[in-house]
């Protein structure tokens, strides 16, 4: 990144007290950066000081009251106007939307031809943790993995990836930092690839925004995340070839979740873990073509993550 750009990010992160919200009211901002060093980016950063949607805090729409503990945002991105907000600077557990920014720092910064290789410490042993059951020795290519990850919320997989790129997960894990920080996504700390429970690994529902946002820019990260069934095979140490075939864990690619009439699901992430609740973002069209990023994170149950979910998909446009 050069110099200047450096200048008109940081400058723009330093102004935002002095946006206006599409309520046309100047509003204080709602926290301030961890650092002022922003680290050089790859990818497609530079949407950062031209379509970002900004907001102070909450921001209401009619018709639209969700549950106190929720945190929600819906982000008209092709218009940079943020249509609705709650509690979206709160510092939450992800959980499984954790693994968009894993999954933006594999497509930067590796090559989803080549074949990856699990180490002895790919095991997930939390209790109940999604995983393939991955050992070492284990082998398929990053774009595989990334399927894998995305689709099926695979947390051994995320740990083969972060590896595989990084040479081990702290320095990872550090890369995700770095790549947030540069973001703007001042809110976040990842301490893993992952999402299982940290309380040192924490999001805010803006900070996801900015860096779903950003991985929406990359066509493979958006031909996976529109994939309701996959299937596939990696191979172990010894060559023996195990199929995948996995379904999308978001509700409104399985067809558990009812899409309203006039948008479309352009594709998503789910997220549950018993303490972030149940989380889910989206990137949506309506009929007029405008696209939106929209965001529930800490909600009870299943059953209310999709009522107030639909409820801003019936809000757009």
């Amino acid at each position: 990144m050069t110099g200047e750009r450096c200048t008109n990010r940081l400058a723009l992160l330093l102004i935002l007290p002095l946006l206006l919200t599409g309520c046309g009211e100047a509003l204080a901002a709602p926290y301030t950066p961890q650092t002022s060093e922003i680290s050089s980016s790859t990818g497609r950063a530079d949407f950062y000081a031209s379509d970002l949607c900004v907001t102070p805090g909450d921001q209401q729409l009619d018709g639209v009251e969700l549950s106190d503990r929720t945190c929600a945002g819906l982000f008209d991105v092709t218009h940079a106007e943020t249509v609705y907000a709650k509690n979206v600077y709160e510092r939450i557990n992800p959980a499984s939307l954790t693994k968009v920014m894993t999954a933006l720092v594999a497509l930067e910064n590796g090559d989803l031809t080549k074949t990856i290789v699990a180490g002895p410490n790919v095991g997930i042993t939390e209790k109940g943790a999604q995983k393939i059951g991955l050992k070492e020795g284990d082998r398929m290519t990053l774009d595989q993995a990334l399927h894998i990850l995305l689709i099926y919320s695979a947390n051994d997989v995320a740990n083969l990836i972060a590896e595989s790129i990084a040479g081990s997960v702290d320095r990872f894990t550090q890369m995700m930092n770095d790549r947030a920080q540069s973001l703007g996504a001042t809110g976040c700390h990842f301490t893993n690839p992952h999402g299982l429970t940290d309380d040192m690994h924490y999001v805010t529902t803006y900070d996801l925004y900015l860096i779903f946002y950003e991985a929406m820019q990359y066509r493979e990260f958006r031909d996976i995340i529109d994939t309701a069934q996959y299937s596939s095979s990696y191979r172990t140490a010894d060559g023996t070839e195990i199929p995948v075939d996995i379904g999308s864990t978001v509700g409104y690619l399985s067809g558990d979740f009812r899409v309203p009439e006039g948008v479309t699901v352009i594709g998503g992430k789910s997220g549950t873990t018993a303490a972030a609740g149940h989380c889910l973002i989206l990137y949506l069209k309506d009929a007029a073509g405008t696209e939106y990023v929209s965001v529930v994170m800490r909600t009870p149950d299943a059953e209310t993550l999709e009522k107030e979910m639909t409820l801003l998909m019936k809000n757009l446009g």
